[in-house]
């Protein structure tokens, strides 16, 4: 793609959205975020992103909007199902409402974990890759999943649930409905709950690290406390990585790929969590498919939903 063509990428969120222009060599020429607090109505959301296009867009003629878009998306047809905090975000046809406000400027919607898979894979820890899963460990967990080098989406654009896959059905409620999924499990908010039921017996660094901050307890204490000696803190993290271990194992059997990158807020625990996490998935995982994949740290920012979605257009 030379350079003087252009694509926005757009990552909306439940209170934000970010939108920014590249060139044909993925430069970022401008960019813009607003809250999503002022919108009342599934259109009004996509008149503010409409609007933010045309600002960061500065009158160039764009080749294509990419749109990462959260909860459950049918790619195929850019249609926003349901799955967030915005207003009225049932069946959304972000795509033909955004491309008729645009003039007629092609449009593509994605999930945001999807997005950030494909981010990752073009731009980020993915390169050198063919068959990549990307998982975010965050307040929940959300995957995408690249196979031959072609984003995975299924018969409706809803493949890579992960976080959704039941480790134990007997096991803690989800907010899907179900018990026991992954996310219950190895999420940031997991994590957090683990927490705070072994507290009830007193005897941790965690609250005393919370209070200091002037937070309520997060995964981020958690590991804080942890690196600090805490034992109670300690048990908590090697509960939820063996949890992930046994979730990746999975991974590994279901997709066989070469590298799985470890994306999100808990991924940012560096040598506490990777380490040991490489040594329980290897653990699990059956003899023929040991040493076949790497566990890695995603390698963007927060910007990778927007470079994903951009990244749509072979940026």
């Amino acid at each position: 793609m030379s350079n003087d063509n252009y694509v926005v990428g757009v990552d909306l969120g439940g209170t934000k959205i970010a939108a920014a222009i590249f060139d044909g060599a993925g430069t970022v020429l401008n960019r813009e975020r607003i809250d999503t607090a002022d919108a009342s109505t599934a259109r009004e959301v996509v008149q503010s992103m409409v609007s933010m296009i045309e600002r960061v867009s500065g009158g160039r003629k764009l080749s294509g909007v990419g749109l990462a878009s959260p909860g459950a998306v049918d790619s195929r047809e850019g249609i926003a199902l349901n799955g967030t905090n915005l207003p009225e975000w049932n069946n959304v046809p972000l795509k033909q409402w955004m491309e008729a406000d645009l003039g007629g400027v092609q449009v593509q919607v994605v999930n945001d974990a999807n997005a950030a898979a494909w981010g990752e894979y073009v731009r980020g820890a993915g390169i050198g890759s063919q068959n990549m899963v990307y998982v975010t460990l965050s307040t929940g967990i959300g995957a995408g999943v690249i196979l031959d080098g072609k984003l995975l989406l299924g018969s409706k654009s809803f493949a890579g649930e992960l976080g959704h896959t039941i480790i134990h059905p007997e096991g803690e409620l989800c907010n899907c409905g179900n018990r026991g999924c992954w996310e219950t499990f190895s999420s940031g908010t997991a994590i957090r709950n683990e927490a705070l039921r072994r507290l009830e017996g007193g005897g941790s660094a965690i609250e005393e690290i919370a209070a200091m901050a002037g937070e309520e307890i997060s995964s981020r204490h958690v590991f804080e406390a942890a690196s600090q000696g805490d034992a109670l803190a300690a048990e908590v993290i090697d509960r939820m990585i063996r949890y992930t271990a046994i979730g990746l194992a999975n991974v590994v059997h279901t997709f066989n790929p070469d590298r799985i990158v470890i994306g999100g807020g808990v991924s940012k625990a560096g040598d506490l969590l990777f380490p040991k996490l490489r040594e329980e998935t290897a653990r699990f995982v059956m003899a023929p498919y040991r040493n076949t994949f790497e566990i890695v740290p995603a390698g963007l920012n927060d910007d990778v939903g927007l470079i994903g979605a951009a990244s749509l257009f072979n940026v």
